[in-house]
């Protein structure tokens, strides 16, 4: 299974749908996902997507990592395990 990527620096404009319609074009995206505040619901300015294969999700790295967006770049990286919260 391909690794989580992590995706910060995201325009607080994006949505789910515009950030698998970017990182489509490296390769197949199972799953984007934007993460919101929970009590505002607006963007946090990051996200997580995955891709169906380990050679599009470097190719994904590769591409978007520092890849400008609406004047920002973007950091594109494997995602790490979520830690637990006490």
């Amino acid at each position: 299974m391909a690794t989580n990527l992590f995706v910060g620096n995201l325009p607080y404009s994006f949505d789910d749908v515009k950030l698998t319609e970017l990182f489509a074009q490296a390769g197949k995206v199972v799953s984007a996902k934007i993460i919101s505040d929970k009590y505002s619901g607006r963007s946090r300015g990051f996200g997580f997507v995955q891709m169906s294969t380990d050679e599009e999700t470097k190719a994904a790295i590769e591409k978007f990592n520092g890849f400008q967006v609406d004047g920002r770049p973007l950091v594109v990286n494997e995602a790490r395990p979520m830690q637990p919260r006490n």
